[in-house]
């Protein structure tokens, strides 16, 4: 009997002893837990790395063939090999590193101008394009504008440029430095005129300096082409229409 009360007494004991390291034993798995959890906070998150939102762009897009529409009226006509967009960088723009053809229409889907270029940015909160490398535009009179530069402000509805600038009418060929225009090239200027030349006597491939004139195969020139007009005057053309 006394055994027996001894061995009672011995379990409760050790059930006590084992009561009173509980605590102990949740405090112990607190720490760890907490210092497991600031751990992973304090290193960096598996597969992250830093990315440069400048080169990394939003979206892109390969063989693109789309139109664009500004309040419910079709603007443009866009087909590019590749188009990158930039939404996360302080000016958004998209780039179009490959080369852009573009057809723009006025508010009953007729042709305006058509446009193509090496390549292209268009600054979204600007509004603004800029064409660059070989820029090839035509108006509605098929009349065509050749230059390495031209900047298209669709806010204040205009285009111009400061590089040199190669101008093919029905009657006459144009070339000087900088470029203003409206935005259906129907009303235009050329700020800095170096040369006028009868249509006929302009040779495909011969852009700038190398565009001459031959009197043995041209047509006879107006009188006011008859001397080359001054580098500080400038050239005016209306709209016909």
């Amino acid at each position: 009997m006394r055994g027996s009360v001894i061995r009672i007494m011995g379990k409760r004991c050790s059930t006590l002893r084992a009561m009173r390291s509980l605590p102990v034993v949740a405090v112990v798995c607190l720490l760890l837990v907490s210092f497991v959890v600031s751990g992973c906070k304090d290193s960096d998150p598996v597969g992250m790395g830093n990315v440069d939102a400048s080169r990394t762009p939003t979206m892109l897009t390969r063989d693109v063939e789309t139109l664009i529409s500004d309040s419910g009226v079709t603007r443009f006509r866009i087909v590019t090999p590749i188009w990158y967009v930039y939404d996360e960088v302080d000016e958004p723009y998209w780039s179009f590193p490959e080369g852009l053809n573009l057809d723009k229409y006025d508010n009953f889907f007729r042709r305006e101008a058509t446009v193509e270029a090496d390549s292209a940015v268009y600054f979204k909160n600007k509004q603004l394009w800029r064409l660059d490398g070989n820029v090839n535009i035509t108006n509605v009179m098929n009349e065509k504008f050749l230059t390495n530069q031209l900047y298209w402000d669709q806010r204040q509805h205009k285009l111009y440029s400061d590089s040199f600038i190669h101008i093919e009418r029905p009657d006459k060929v144009l070339e000087g430095y900088g470029f203003d225009s409206n935005e259906q090239l129907t009303r235009y200027t050329i700020r800095k005129v170096s040369g006028i030349f009868p249509a006929g006597a302009f040779r495909p491939g011969g852009r700038g300096a190398g565009a001459t004139s031959d009197s043995e195969d041209s047509e006879p020139k107006d009188s006011d082409d008859d001397n080359p007009v001054q580098d500080n005057d400038s050239i005016t053309k209306a709209s016909t229409k």
